[in-house]
């Protein structure tokens, strides 16, 4: 599937909203997430946010998407969400429902310019392992984003976490238990309160299954160039539409793509 299939529905979607509702007068600042990143600032008392997110990388030719719905469970400080992801594996010729996460994040700390929401999330076998879309099991991840206004015009972000999958089964039927990290950073330029310009780094290292009793290390790390914008209306809807472009390096030399990113947030009632 290319790229280019998925521009014609969000194209679609952005003269919908255009046509919607007149746009708000009150500015609100984008605190949104990021495409690769998580931002560490809860969903507000009162507001739901749907994020769409879809990358397609050129080398593998895989394409994965996502649909994530954050809930404030009932204020800001705890917050309830889940991730459905989609996924297309070139080489296997397979697509289909990965392993859905069902997410609680709590705000730690939220100041001025400070935030820090820790997320501890459960990772639920509904992708086929036969596929190599799940793992047959229960994993365990859990994330720390930190959020950094250095200035009114540049932000910081900042993740690291972990997660483990205890008796995962591959292709083969074979079971192991998997550990995996993650880790990345990005500057945010705030053009405006309305556009923003943006650079994530963002990295995995895997345990893969063991072959002939050795297991080994599978390791991304990209760099993320893009940038969003935001609608606003009256209503207090904001929309977030964004585009960046995943280039590989180190481990991941040679692969790239694009990354489209889709973001509704409403109040409730």
């Amino acid at each position: 599937m290319r790229l280019v299939r998925v521009l014609p529905f969000l194209v679609f979607s952005g003269l919908l909203l255009l046509t919607g509702p007149s746009f708000a007068e009150e500015i609100k600042k984008i605190q949104d997430n990021s495409f690769l990143l998580e931002e560490a600032y809860n969903q507000e008392d009162g507001v739901i946010q749907h994020i769409q997110v879809f990358q397609y990388l050129k080398k593998s030719k895989d394409w994965q998407y996502s649909f994530t719905q954050e809930w404030p469970a009932p204020k800001q400080a705890h917050q309830l969400s889940y991730t459905i992801p989609v996924a297309h594996l070139d080489g296997d010729d397979t697509t289909g429902i990965g392993d859905v996460q069902l997410n609680y994040r709590y705000q730690a700390i939220m100041q001025d310019r400070v935030a820090l929401s820790p997320r501890l999330s459960l990772i639920l076998p509904t992708g086929d392992h036969k596929k190599g879309l799940g793992t047959d099991t229960v994993g365990y991840q859990i994330n720390i984003p930190l959020s950094v206004e250095l200035s009114d015009k540049v932000v910081t972000h900042w993740n690291m976490g972990a997660t483990y999958t205890p008796r995962a089964k591959d292709i083969a039927e074979e079971r192991a238990n998997i550990r995996g990290f993650n880790y990345g950073a990005s500057l945010i330029y705030l053009v405006n309160e309305n556009f923003n310009l943006m650079l994530e780094t963002a990295g995995t290292s895997v345990e893969t299954f063991p072959v002939n009793g050795l297991s080994a290390t599978e390791s991304t790390f990209f760099i993320n160039p893009g940038m969003r914008f935001a609608i606003n209306f009256r209503s207090g809807l904001q929309v977030v539409p964004g585009f960046s472009i995943p280039i590989g390096v180190g481990p991941s030399e040679g692969e790239y793509g694009g990354l489209l990113y889709l973001s509704f947030e409403h109040p409730l009632f």
